[in-house]
């Protein structure tokens, strides 16, 4: 079961702003000489490896194939959130990247725990949604962004990129490459968190004209994180080394190895009272789990890659990778669920509120729950040979891969046992014992493995015409406790691409995806039990335009079909039974605009228009209705304007907006829209040879109070509120 962490009360008597961090970031306006100003118009782009592309706009990605492409090459949505515009949002966590994408949206992503998004309407895929260069990585952690050069979304199915997976998409986090970098970043906010990073790189050895063989960079971060939340503060400490060795002028090996340890009291969400309605005047502050027992929750996870390029000729390469991704959760708290032992929810009463839920009158259950030790592990081996065949009239861009993905999770036997109950309205919150009893033994939970072969063929006729088409055959064997799942199948893709400009492409495809199938709530009759695997289906058609080579526009419309699983209401044991039935349909439009519109002026901006239907489900209440946590509509922009007559200075700002989304499944209950604005400051000058970077973020300018998701996990739905206005202050220092 997934469950949320915390971190000790603050200390009452703590200063505002750490003193040392303050006054690093007023020295700008206290010293009296200015040696040198620069803007960022006037930064040179250089492509060499491990350089810094500046700018919103990014220019490719590799999320959607198996090495680096122009976007403009790609036959599927693809954004980009670059290394700038993580510097000027002061980015921490995943929920912070995604608030550029209007497609993208967070799905039970509590403060404090890991973070999952959906994409399009639909939850990632915790088992291979993510992927650090290209790679599988866990999903269950967050991963640390401060060795990032840039995080890539991939939007719809990815059969062909990554096997088996949910249809919404891939996120891929690209690290930085060595180069001669010598960083210092500190920051804090209004409440005194702490923060301060360091990136050191450099390439030696002597190659004679050539590139320096050998480079390292490495990355190493501290914070101390003092939530919105009360009783939810937190701590991290994390390390990155990038190693990359030119073994021959036709052979690389690079490494990558990140490590990070977390522990914070996570922030319970809110359920639904009676099922049916959203609970009112809550507080973002509210903290439901304050138990004195309870415990942050400590989460750890490394990451390692290892990839080798050979060069065979002018025309054939070849590249192996390894990776490794594992994640330790340990899982110790006081933990709010359902109403099981509140009277007015026995189930024996007239109109009683069902058990999942909380009480109509803001009862709850508090459980003490406790899973030490969990352990999640991604390996995974590829190799890929990719050639170029034929003439100037018809060319093929060919891709041979395989690849042998496992994952295992090994969790304790758990404990959750009930200790109480309390109400959300309570002003003085109850205290009650932690159970007497201790978790059981570690067993392993999943055994998953995936073996895979690939082709890709990029068929190029004449210097306007692509066709793209290929397929990935995956055998799938997975072990539970309960069962065991064998599947095979072949997932094709085609796509076909017009550019009738160097700077015009339109594109349409059709691709085919299988996902696993969901886990049974503990409410229902077949509780726990694993429904088989599901083929999902997507066409989507596309447009891009790269303006005067600094700002892309792209239109894209898509419709997704996948098999709708629910919990059906009927006349069993439980009252539910969780089945596959249905279908659901996602249809949609996304407008997107990223890169300089002046000289001065640059921004992302992204729609997106979704209508996410239940269909067929078997229960005609459900039938029509827009899926649970999908809004309607929703936009992201973010802007930079460097301001005319103060070289250095420019203004930032951000407005998002999100519709209404259901919290049930029949529509009666939805979160309201919302409208967030963020606006701040970014000054970059030269303190003697140090050039100096200062930011200023106030995110949520207006205080708005708002519900920010309404997402599931393992059948069960919760509300987490939004984050309240924060300011944020942070200076980078490159000498």
């Amino acid at each position: 079961m997934l469950l949320f962490p915390f971190r000790a009360a603050r200390p009452a008597n703590r200063p505002k702003f750490p003193t040392t961090v303050a006054s690093l970031l007023l020295l700008p306006l206290l010293t009296p000489t200015v040696l040198h100003a620069q803007t960022e118009a006037t930064l040179q782009e250089v492509t060499v490896s491990g350089a810094r592309e500046t700018g919103y706009r990014a220019r490719t990605a590799r999320v959607a194939g198996f090495d680096d492409a122009p976007l403009r090459d790609i036959p599927a949505a693809v954004s980009v959130v670059t290394r700038e515009r993580l510097d000027d949002q002061q980015a921490r966590l995943l929920s912070d990247v995604i608030k550029n994408d209007a497609s993208v949206g967070e799905n039970y992503a509590p403060v404090g725990y890991y973070e999952n998004v959906n994409i399009r309407g639909v939850p990632l895929d915790l088992a291979t949604g993510y992927q650090i260069n290209g790679m599988s990585s866990v999903g269950e952690q967050n991963v640390m962004l401060e060795n990032k050069e840039r995080v890539e979304i991939l939007k719809g199915l990815a059969g062909l990129q990554a096997g088996v997976l949910a249809p919404a998409g891939l996120v891929n986090y690209v690290t930085k490459r060595p180069a001669d970098v010598r960083d210092i970043t500190v920051g804090t906010d209004q409440r005194g968190s702490r923060y301060v990073a360091a990136d050191f790189g450099t390439r030696f050895g002597s190659a004679g004209s050539g590139p320096q063989p050998f480079g390292l960079r490495l990355n190493l971060v501290h914070e101390d994180m003092h939530s919105y939340v009360n009783h939810a503060d937190g701590h991290r400490n994390g390390g990155a080394l990038a190693f990359d060795w030119n073994l021959t002028p036709s052979t690389v090996l690079q490494l990558d190895a990140e490590y990070q340890k977390r522990a914070q009291r996570s922030v319970p969400g809110f359920q639904l009272l009676g099922g049916t309605a959203l609970p009112h005047d809550i507080s973002p502050r509210q903290m439901l789990n304050n138990q004195p027992w309870s415990q942050p929750v400590t989460m750890e996870s490394h990451n390692l890659n290892l990839r080798l390029d050979h060069t065979f000729s002018d025309t054939w390469r070849g590249a192996v990778s390894a990776s490794r991704s594992r994640a330790i959760i340990d899982d110790n708290v006081a933990f709010p669920y359902g109403c099981y032992a509140v009277p007015s929810c026995d189930p024996s009463m007239p109109g009683a509120t069902p058990g999942q839920y909380f009480a109509a009158d803001g009862s709850y259950d508090v459980y003490d729950y406790r899973s030490p030790g969990d352990k999640r592990r991604n390996d995974q081996l590829q190799a890929t040979l990719t050639g170029n065949l034929g003439t100037d009239t018809i060319r093929h861009e060919v891709t041979f891969g395989a690849s042998v993905f496992r994952r295992t999770v090994d969790l304790r036997e758990g404990l959750f046992d009930w200790v109480g109950s309390d109400n959300i309205y309570n002003p003085t919150p109850l205290v009650f014992a932690p159970a007497a009893r201790e978790p059981g033994p570690s067993y392993r939970a999943l055994d998953s493995r995936q073996r895979a072969l690939f082709v890709q063929d990029r068929i190029r006729l004449g210097g306007r015409w692509q066709i793209v088409a290929g397929a990935r055959q995956v055998w799938l064997k997975e072990r539970t406790p309960s069962q065991d799942t064998t599947r095979s199948e072949l997932l094709p893709q085609a796509a076909v691409i017009y550019q009738p400009t160097a700077a015009l492409s339109f594109y349409g495809s059709y691709s085919k995806g299988l996902s696993l199938g969901g886990q049974a709530p503990a409410w229902t009759t077949n509780a726990y039990a694993f429904l088989a695997p599901t083929v999902s289906r997507q066409w989507e058609a596309g447009v891009r335009y790269d303006w005067r080579e600094a700002l892309t526009l792209s239109l894209t419309a898509f419709r997704l079909s996948k098999p709708f699983e629910y919990a059906q209401p009927d006349t069993s044991a439980m009252g539910n039974t969780f089945v596959q039935q249905g279908r659901q349909v996602h249809s949609g439009l996304e407008l997107a605009a990223t890169g300089r519109v002046t000289s001065r002026l640059q921004l992302s901006a992204s729609v997106t228009a979704l209508r996410a239907r239940q269909e067929d489900t078997g229960t005609p209440a459900f039938d029509g209705q827009q899926v649970i946590n999908a809004p309607r509509f929703r936009s992201a922009l973010f802007a930079d304007y460097s301001i005319p007559g103060v070289e250095g200075l420019a203004v930032l700002g951000g407005w998002s907006y999100s519709g209404s989304k259901h919290a049930t499944r029949d529509g009666l209950v939805a979160i309201p829209a919302v409208h967030r604005f963020d606006a701040g400051l970014r000054y970059t000058t030269r303190l003697g040879a140090t050039r100096s970077t200062f930011y200023l973020m106030v995110d949520n300018l207006l205080d708005k109070r708002y519900w920010k998701d309404v997402g599931e996990t393992l059948g069960d739905g919760y509300l987490h509120r939004g984050a309240p206005r924060t300011v944020r202050l942070s200076a980078r220092f490159s000498f």
